[in-house]
């Protein structure tokens, strides 16, 4: 499996209960590499950029409105298949259904504040790292 990048988002009900070094910590614990890290404030508008593929989904604006509520961590994850290996780290998206040990099964809310984003493609991925970093803020 060939070393890939993949983008992680520590999402507004996490960061509000400080749950960022915890979930730091399943990251690198699965051997994925922090390479760039920052905490931002996403507007409604810079949300629903980011979002834009589930426009037309009914969670859409409850999503986006969430997603600009609080400070949110973005970063990039590397390491050996980065984007199935953080997906599995996770954990599913309804928590209830998430794995034991998973980020979700450990610190998700709800389905709508499940406490992390990762890419689901590498394109996806590509694309996602693109839209909050330059090439010059990712040091591996």
């Amino acid at each position: 499996m060939a070393t890939e990048r993949t983008l992680s988002i520590i999402k507004p009900d996490a960061t509000r209960r400080n749950l960022t070094g915890k979930i730091n910590a399943k990251f690198e614990e699965a051997g994925l590499r922090i390479v760039a890290q920052k905490r931002i404030r996403l507007s409604v508008d810079q949300a629903q950029q980011f979002y834009a593929v589930h426009k037309e989904r009914p969670f859409f604006g409850e999503l986006t409105e969430f997603m600009a509520s609080g400070p949110v961590v973005v970063q990039v994850l590397e390491g050996e298949g980065a984007v199935q290996k953080n997906r599995q780290v996770m954990g599913a998206t309804n928590p209830k259904d998430a794995a034991p040990g998973t980020i979700r099964a450990e610190f998700a809310e709800s389905v709508g504040e499940n406490s992390v984003h990762g890419s689901d493609a590498p394109e996806t991925a590509r694309e996602e790292i693109a839209f909050f970093f330059s090439g010059l803020e990712i040091v591996g």
